[in-house]
């Protein structure tokens, strides 16, 4: 697996589309000081997912969208579009060459995502890419100094970096997804065992006010059926004393 090619538009000082090809080995991108070299860089960030300014060298998101010059005006959004060659499948997709894209919009301040067009989200490009070492957290771009602030960083930090160059990235944010998923389901038991005493609290008198209602109907049909019974004698009294007369 490796980067086949790069497409820049809007991004930075890449106003106009521009295409880097790569060939599997070694790569240099070389040129003079304010070229570019630097964009390209974070350019690959930046489709990965940066999320920090920081990380891509800006003060705010929208500061990556081409923001004009003499001759040219600024343009509305930016976009990044890299390709990896997939023929060994390392990437969990039938796809020999994956496509990530990601677009950024000056108006919204919102990216949109891509993987092979396919509009998706930024967790789906993450999932993608976590089983094979690349991603926005897995160290695959070390930046000036970093090197010298892993070396000098608290032992715990080292540790971090560490794992997350290792891969162990994916399963600790899986454990925290289940860790969340468990909270969030013992809340809800919690939850649900408070409404079910509250409801057998209020179930006692409703079961009495059951119980008597029942008892009434059951007076009530008596009552009706004794109705029934002495009217039935009556008539039949009445009857007989007109068969006399």
């Amino acid at each position: 697996m490796f980067l086949k090619s790069l497409t820049l538009k809007g991004f930075k000082s890449f106003a106009e589309t521009t295409t880097l090809e790569f060939e599997p080995g070694i790569t240099v991108v070389v040129g003079p000081n304010g070229s570019g070299k630097s964009n390209v860089v974070d350019a690959v960030a930046w489709v990965l997912g940066a999320q920090g300014p920081r990380t891509v060298r800006s003060s705010k998101m929208e500061d990556v969208i081409f923001a004009g010059s003499a001759k040219r005006p600024a343009l509305g959004r930016a976009e990044v579009a890299l390709t990896i060659d997939n023929t060994a499948g390392l990437l969990p997709i039938g796809f020999s060459e994956v496509t990530l894209t990601r677009t950024l919009f000056r108006s919204s301040g919102e990216s949109e995502y891509a993987i092979n067009g396919v509009p998706c989200r930024l967790l789906d490009i993450q999932e993608l890419l976590s089983d094979s070492g690349v991603g926005r957290q897995q160290h695959v771009i070390v930046s000036q100094g970093q090197l010298d602030a892993v070396l000098d960083a608290r032992p715990e930090d080292r540790r971090l970096v560490i794992e997350e160059a290792a891969g162990v990235l994916k399963y600790r944010r899986r454990r925290e997804k289940a860790q969340r998923r468990l909270d969030s389901t013992e809340t809800n038991l919690v939850r649900l065992q408070d409404l079910l005493r509250e409801v057998r609290r209020q179930l006692r008198p409703l079961e009495r006010q059951a119980d008597a209602a029942r008892r009434h109907d059951s007076l009530a049909a008596e009552m009706h059926a004794l109705r029934v019974h002495l009217g039935g004698r009556e008539i039949a009294g009445l009857r007989a004393r007109l068969a006399a007369a």
